[in-house]
């Protein structure tokens, strides 16, 4: 078994014990422990390796500074800002190779800064009272983060809450011993899709690229894939990117909770990472299945995907607007960046005669693209549908013009 670390997080003033059960576990498990005390008013039973005073320090401030603010609110973002710095820091230096944090709403907050600052691959997990509540935003979230109910543990040490605690403790030294952090010996193409169903020019698409010695990952754009590709795009992670699934900009337009958030479909055009968009199923609104479609979507045609997830077709003004919104966000992009626009349809079921075809529809959005399209981005109207052989020849044209002209 490999010797790892985890860096175990929280209150040490108000939650000694649980915390101190967490770092035991791990230890008789054979795994090594750093604490990170992240108290503001109080002080642990006794000293953590990693202390209040570090931690206010790491994020540019004072535990003075922390008291003097008079908001507990503003006291955690201190010491929020403090920790995530302190963990990045401590995992760079191969101090640590996982995390956990401890908490109720306060120090869950502080948690997703913590792992949100972490890269993907390092193992992350929030025992929080809130687990999986609609508090949490989803842009809050790491792409891989893990977290368990901290069920029966508000006040003190019992049977009920060992229980999460424990498998907490277990599960994050077990994923820092068997994970396998993404290697970086091939450059990386990052693609966004949807099933084969409704899309497919990944089928081609992979290994035509890994064919030329690059290696693929495909997400999938809902909401948290959405995440995953923006945050590895931030890091710079890809040598370039094919965007073909930017749906999640729509959700996120309409108020969608399956949101990938506000940032989507920006990150890599900031990084100047080369980048070939195209609308796949720009045309469909994302909502959770088993709940009432929300009003601004009343009366229109909703496709039941299944028992989870719902898709409500976008009117012609919506798809302006969609198209409008997609044009301002590649307008901001630093990189190459070239639009593909496929004119037949940008998803299986909108094809002439499918159950979600609207010819009236498709061409308001292609208008809306032709003068809506920023001067920095090349613009290829495409006299095709997106599932069309004809639409992946044109990306991988694109991909490898680039590849002679030596932007990859």
């Amino acid at each position: 078994m490999k010797n790892r670390t985890i860096l175990v997080v929280g209150t040490y003033d108000t939650k000694d014990d649980e915390l101190n059960y967490l770092g035991d576990v791990i230890r008789r498990q054979g795994g090594g422990v750093l604490s990170m005390d992240v108290s503001v008013l109080g002080d642990p039973s006794g000293p953590t390796d990693v202390s209040k005073h570090q931690v206010a320090e790491a994020g540019g401030h004072s535990i003075a500074d922390a008291i003097d603010s008079g908001d507990e609110n503003i006291a955690m973002q201190i010491m929020a800002k403090g920790a995530a710095t302190e963990a990045l820091r401590l995992y760079r230096s191969g101090d640590i190779h996982g995390v956990i944090v401890l908490g109720g709403t306060m120090g869950t907050d502080l948690a997703l800064d913590v792992c949100a600052a972490l890269p993907l691959g390092v193992p992350k997990y929030i025992v929080s009272t809130v687990s999986f509540s609609a508090l949490i935003p989803p842009d809050r979230l790491a792409a891989d983060v893990q977290m368990i109910l901290w069920a029966g543990g508000l006040y003190g040490l019992n049977s009920v809450c060992k229980a999460s605690l424990s498998q907490a403790a277990g599960a994050v030294l077990g994923a820092a011993r068997a994970v396998e952090p993404p290697e970086r010996d091939r450059p990386l193409i990052g693609m966004t899709s949807f099933g084969k169903t409704v899309l497919h020019y990944m089928v081609s698409l992979k290994p035509a690229l890994e064919e030329r010695g690059f290696e693929v990952a495909v997400f999938h754009a809902t909401g948290m894939g959405g995440r995953a590709f923006e945050s590895l795009a931030a890091e710079g992670a890809f040598a370039a990117v094919m965007d073909f699934a930017p749906q999640e900009v729509g959700n996120h337009l309409m108020g969608s909770t399956i949101s990938a958030g506000a940032d989507r479909m920006t990150a890599a055009g900031r990084a100047g990472i080369p980048q070939i968009i195209a609308p796949g199923c720009y045309d469909l609104v994302d909502f959770v299945g088993w709940q009432d479609p929300p009003a601004q979507v009343a009366g229109q045609e909703i496709h039941a995907h299944n028992r989870l997830l719902s898709s409500v077709m976008m009117t012609a003004g919506q798809r302006r607007d969609m198209a409008r919104a997609m044009c301002d966000k590649l307008a901001q992009a630093q990189g190459p960046t070239v639009l593909i626009l496929p004119e037949q349809g940008c998803n299986e079921w909108d094809r002439p005669g499918g159950p979600l075809s609207d010819p009236d529809g498709l061409i308001a959005f292609v208008a809306e693209i032709k003068a809506r399209c920023p001067d920095n981005v090349r613009l290829i109207s495409l006299d095709a549908h997106i599932n069309d052989t004809a639409f992946s020849d044109m990306a991988l044209e694109v991909f490898d013009a680039w590849r002679a002209d030596g932007v990859l």
